[in-house]
């Protein structure tokens, strides 16, 4: 207790040093703008403004970087709330009773419960982060090349259970992702590899480029195509602060959704979307009038609100202790880690705890901004929602060229970026879902290392995997989240043919 409490302390001295706190405070800014702005969401913004932190010292990177992922989920809520329109995935659920509230004249406490929600869970997510860091940490020490590998297979595999499409459409993005990571040098060997003596791919296939294309350009091409109708709400919002009633009406969802929230962002696969679905299914269920619900009851704000915000910090934890992605944004933030020279894992915390803890201090300060922001720039969002995309995304074009080019100086990683961004643009119009390709691009190389380095270890013997316990019990959980899919298709088929 007494080291944690030192550790917050001297995560204070980090994150409250001048450029520090700037970067926390664009972070921040930045993420509720990428919120409030439909069709571009955290994924896309953190690809976009990688290339932009090269020059920050890592600890600068990584606050900047984890504020607009968080900022952004509290963002998303203005425009569920006022236009209809989820910002982000995780506010879709905001949408049903937020903007029902904002019809009924209830603006105000609608946005001013999301943003008090957002501030509670943020902070209870960020002292269980604490806490839960460490613990996770000096377990993760006793991992070897063998654990590691089989962690990274469960992470791939919970990514494709949790897509939204096809699990064999997913596993296909996982395998593209995982031969992409072998493009360039062989780690062990030192030989080169899959080059097809293209100077441009002797480095590999960038993380950066690949993500610029397949989460920002494919989602300004699909928007291009698809006409938003934005039902702006004319009337001036007020009372922003809930009053009392409300906040008795809200507070227990509040807590149930941070603690839930929490947990779910915890399990690799998007657990701030899922958390913000099941918080409204629980609150619905524990209601005493859940046919308000879907009508403007203010707790299918205030629960959903408050796990997508818990979720979102809860997602850290197997980012730094374990070096495992929770979601495509984690899996970004890992490259960006990568890129800057740092290894995330269990000896994250020993070999960098300025980063560690500054990273954990700042998203509590950031908490703070969020809610001092959100409040009184609410008019200033709603006037940026009037801008007409036809405006909005050129800009949003010529600053990933800029972007992409500006990694090394090279226009092959802006055509790798175009490639990539057709790409994704046609897997959104086919239903392939990229972020198992990004992920496993990610793990892929630490995913070979992990198996050549078991299989030298144990000369070749493949049992290694299954002989140690937690190797053996992440396979387990792997094989599990690849046939629970294939028996419930079944089950459905069988009930269509008997229906």
């Amino acid at each position: 207790m007494v080291d944690v409490l030192n550790n917050v302390i001297y995560g204070f001295g980090v994150a409250l040093q001048p450029l520090n706190l700037m970067y926390c405070f664009f972070g921040v800014l930045i993420g509720t703008l990428v919120g409030v702005l439909p069709g571009l969401g955290p994924a896309a913004a953190i690809a976009l403004l990688l290339p932009t932190t090269f020059k920050f010292t890592p600890v600068a990177a990584t606050i900047m970087l984890a504020g607009i992922y968080y900022g952004a989920m509290y963002g998303g809520s203005t425009t569920s709330i006022l236009v209809n329109i989820p910002g982000e995935a995780a506010s879709v659920v905001t949408c049903l009773d937020g903007y029902q509230m904002a019809r009924k004249g209830r603006a105000g406490p609608a946005l001013g419960i999301a943003a008090f929600g957002s501030f509670i869970a943020g902070t209870i997510a960020v002292i269980a982060l604490t806490f839960v860091g460490p613990v996770l940490a000096d377990l993760a020490l006793a991992f070897g090349p063998p654990e590691y590998f089989s962690l990274m297979i469960v992470g791939i595999m919970v990514l494709t259970y949790l897509s939204g499409g096809s699990m064999i459409k997913a596993l296909m993005m996982a395998g593209i992702g995982v031969m992409l990571s072998g493009v360039g040098m062989d780690t062990i060997s030192g030989q080169y590899r899959f080059t097809f003596d293209l100077p441009s791919l002797l480095d590999g296939v960038g993380v950066v480029p690949v993500a610029m294309g397949l989460f920002g350009i494919s989602e300004v091409l699909l928007n291009l195509e698809t006409e938003m109708k934005r039902d702006i709400l004319a009337t001036k919002v007020k009372n922003i602060f809930p009053s009392l009633k409300d906040w008795a009406v809200s507070i227990w969802s509040i807590i149930r959704g941070s603690i839930l929230g929490f947990f779910l962002g915890i399990i690799p696969g998007g657990g701030a979307v899922i958390a913000s679905f099941a918080s409204y299914a629980i609150e619905k269920k524990m209601s005493k009038h859940p046919e308000e619900f879907g009508k403007g009851a203010i707790q299918g704000v205030a629960g959903p609100e408050a796990a997508n915000n818990a979720g979102a910090g809860g997602s850290f934890i197997p980012l730094l202790t374990l070096g495992i992605p929770a979601n495509p944004v984690m899996a970004i933030l890992l490259g960006a880690l990568m890129i800057h020279g740092l290894q995330p894992g269990p000896l994250l915390m020993n070999d960098v705890p300025d980063l560690f803890w500054g990273t954990i201090v700042s998203m509590y300060i950031g908490n703070g901004m969020l809610l001092v922001l959100n409040l009184p720039l609410i008019p200033l969002w709603i006037k940026v929602l009037k801008v007409p995309y036809y405006l909005l995304y050129p800009l949003i074009l010529l600053f990933c060229l800029i972007g992409a080019y500006s990694l090394e100086n090279n226009s092959d990683d802006m055509l790798t970026m175009l490639i990539f961004g057709i790409l994704g643009f046609l897997m959104k119009k086919f239903h392939y879902d990229g972020a198992p390709m990004i992920l496993a691009l990610v793990l892929g190389q630490k995913l070979e290392t992990s198996l050549r380095r078991s299989l030298i270890m144990s000369h070749g013997d493949f049992s290694t995997f299954i002989t140690r316990p937690i190797s053996l019990a992440f396979l387990i959980i792997a094989l599990a989240l690849l046939i629970i899919p294939i028996i419930t298709q079944r089950r459905k088929l069988s009930q269509l043919e008997e229906g």
